[in-house]
């Protein structure tokens, strides 16, 4: 297996770089800044790339086709919240418009030109249902696209998208990237744009919930704090 990973930064990519790393000949972490609020996950990724020893592709879009979500447009407020019972259904004010579509399709011509055979997300749908492009069916449907978009289509070897998470909880996510030896030190999941989590967007109340639910503590905050206390 010869993997791109699409490799946020965050709990669900990381893990998703540590299971490729397990199971592939070759591995490659394919990072988009898409002009998102919380851009610092973009300088974590690579260091957590170069920790890992991963070769890393940094693609820069405009973030102007992203327009309308909360995480793209700072004149939009992030919805706050305290537990995971204030979450609200539906799609909720962070979703990108068609975010994953694009990340994937620019993962499939990334792999088709330089010959990968699999794509691997993070993508779950437990902890958060209401994202429409994290779904089952959305990993169906862009493996059909693929399919028949690409030389594929023709005899040519298919490229697949694989979410081995996609119905897992988060914590059991943490849990099988630890076994990986997965680095969530500087996995950074706040909305708000700095490294510190905020402790108040869906993201971090999710991220909390998971740790505890891991039975561990969250590497990241545990870096913080001895930074904060000057330890190394």
């Amino acid at each position: 297996m010869k993997s791109v990973v699409l490799f946020s930064g965050g709990i669900d990519s990381t893990t998703a770089l540590a299971w490729a790393r397990a199971r592939s000949s070759v591995v490659h972490a394919l990072t988009v800044d898409y002009g998102q609020r919380h851009r610092v996950e973009v300088t974590m990724a690579r260091w957590t790339a170069r920790r890992m020893g991963m070769p890393q592709t940094v693609i820069a879009l405009d973030p102007a086709p992203f327009a309308g979500s909360a995480l793209t447009d700072r004149k939009t407020a992030l919805p706050r919240c305290r537990k995971p019972s204030d979450i609200r259904s539906g799609p909720p004010s962070t979703y990108v418009p068609f975010r994953n579509g694009v990340l994937v399709s620019l993962a499939a011509a990334f792999a088709e030109a330089r010959g990968f055979d699999t794509i691997v997300t993070g993508f779950n749908v437990i902890d958060s249902p209401d994202y429409p492009d994290t779904r089952p069916e959305f990993v169906r449907a862009m493996n059909r696209a693929i399919q028949a978009g690409t030389r594929a289509a023709f005899g040519a070897p298919a490229i697949r998208v694989v979410a081995p998470f996609v119905r897992m909880r988060k914590s059991e996510i943490i849990r099988l990237g630890l076994t990986l030896g997965a680095d969530y030190s500087r996995s950074v999941s706040c909305y708000s744009g700095g490294e510190a989590p905020c402790g108040t967007c869906s993201s971090c109340v999710l991220r909390r919930r998971a740790f505890a639910g891991a039975g561990v503590p969250d590497p990241l905050i545990e870096r913080l704090k001895k930074n904060k206390e000057g330890r190394p």
